[in-house]
């Protein structure tokens, strides 16, 4: 049985959120897997007894009697709050306890300490969080999307093949493209960094199906030679502000439907579309080369983002998404030593 912890006191309107999100998890999934929610018992015990029909053998319940609020430090915190719900919920994961951690609290103290308490995969020199992007040819994987604000030539390389694996394993693309964001096809563009990632990636192939430079254009409405990017890699900062804008322009198309063709929004086929476009039907971001399986949701996330990220967990584990990882650096890195 997979054993998913999950973080009850993270989010904005925790923990309400995330165990109605648990409770459809339960119902809607196969039953291969047990939610253990990590937060404060008596709390979850309330919550939990709003559901009269609820099969309680697969829940269980870890106190953690602390928890770290949004706008604290991060790796400060992780240090300070041994009984948080974040440090509980990866130190379970970290003994073995658990198979997977969910999250929807401080982005940054789940990165510090899944850092910290799991550690990285030999190899991999820094972990980077996978945001999907949703697109009418299927969901396109953005990393880093905020993890790593500056980022070294080798490290993006290094996102390049967590993204390929975790395409290959979750998401059953058995070669996904990987583009390299930039300002233009060429190969000359780019800053220094970007320059060099683009020959790092060039010598990966075949390893890698690295079909060069791609534009921001490219990541929703497909290279026209390549078809869709399934992996488009950057920095970071880059990452963060290309998916808070792309947040921003589904928002501002829903608004303009329902503002000026409300007629049109009572049509079942576009609400149906703009239902692809949300981003809770994707669930959370997984954290990339930690030896586990993290899922950071964001603060906001409703019911529904948890019950999918709760199965991106569930998938994760299934697939021996972190074992992979493993495998993969680790002939990179026979080959680098070759």
């Amino acid at each position: 049985m997979i054993r998913i912890a999950l973080d009850a006191m993270g989010g904005d309107h925790a923990p309400h959120t995330e165990i109605e999100g648990a409770i459809l998890a339960l119902r809607e999934y196969p039953p291969a897997f047990v939610v253990q929610f990590v937060g404060q018992r008596p709390v979850i015990e309330a919550e939990l007894a709003k559901y009269s029909d609820l099969d309680r053998s697969r829940i269980e319940i870890t106190h953690a009697p602390d928890t770290i609020g949004m706008g604290e430090k991060p790796l400060s915190a992780v240090r300070r709050k041994p009984q948080s719900s974040i440090v509980v919920g990866l130190t379970l994961q970290q003994r073995h306890s658990s198979d997977a951690f969910v999250s929807a609290g401080n982005t940054g103290a789940m990165l510090a300490g899944s850092t910290l308490l799991l550690g990285l995969h030999d190899g991999v020199e820094r972990a980077a969080v996978g945001a999907l992007l949703p697109t009418v040819s299927g969901p396109v994987l953005l990393l880093d999307a905020g993890a790593n604000v500056d980022c070294t030539a080798r490290e993006l390389t290094g996102f390049a093949h967590l993204g390929s694996v975790y395409l290959r394993d979750v998401l059953q693309r058995p070669n996904p493209t990987v583009g390299l964001l930039n300002v233009g096809e060429e190969e000359e563009k780019g800053g220094v960094i970007v320059k060099e990632a683009f020959h790092l990636l060039k010598q990966s192939t075949p390893k890698l199906n690295f079909i060069g430079n791609v534009e921001g254009r490219d990541i929703l409405a497909g290279h026209e030679k390549f078809g869709r990017v399934d992996v488009v890699v950057c920095d970071g900062f880059t990452g963060n502000v290309v998916l808070k804008f792309y947040e921003s322009v589904i928002r501002l198309l829903m608004h303009l439907v329902q503002s000026s063709a409300p007629k049109m929004w009572e049509d079942n086929e576009v609400r149906t579309a703009f239902h692809m476009l949300d981003y809770s039907q994707y669930g959370g971001s997984p954290l990339l080369g930690v030896k586990g399986i993290s899922v950071i949701c964001h603060g906001s996330s409703n019911s529904n983002a948890i019950k999918n990220a709760i199965r991106v967990a569930v998938q994760s584990v299934e697939s021996q998404l972190s074992q992979h990882i493993a495998a993969e650096f680790a002939a990179g890195v026979a080959t680098r030593s070759a």
